[in-house]
């Protein structure tokens, strides 16, 4: 079993920036892709990035390239996402998953099989 734990969410204003963090407890990462994701109320969970095992490669929606950015360290067996120059938009519950693979990189939740319980980011206009 795995358990992924989310950390680092908060209120910000809208220009700001918030790096989450995803610590993981019972099994490594290290051999695994990671993703984020995030939940807005009455919306569907959507993709946000993703990054491979080795920390080498990684991918991003398209609305925030430029501003996001994954990292991984395998010894410490933590993901992070720096989330800079947020927008109210960015207002969700954001989640980290461990993919199914290690290197291919996954927008389809459903690629994904263990979760966190969630972190609330909040930006203000």
């Amino acid at each position: 079993q795995v358990q992924l734990v989310e950390s680092g969410g908060g209120l910000v204003q809208a220009g700001g920036s918030l790096r989450l963090s995803c610590a993981a407890s019972g099994r490594t990462l290290s051999s695994y892709a990671m993703g984020w994701f995030r939940q807005a109320p009455g919306k569907e969970r959507e993709f946000v990035a993703a990054i491979s095992w080795s920390g080498v490669n990684t991918y991003y929606t398209d609305s925030v390239k430029g501003r996001f950015t994954i990292s991984r360290d395998n010894a410490k067996n933590t993901v992070y996402l720096q989330m800079n120059s947020l927008k109210p938009e960015d207002t969700a519950v954001y989640y980290c998953a461990r993919s199914h693979s290690g290197s291919y990189l996954y927008s389809d939740p459903d690629k994904y099989d263990y979760w966190g319980q969630g972190t609330q980011v909040t930006v203000s206009s």
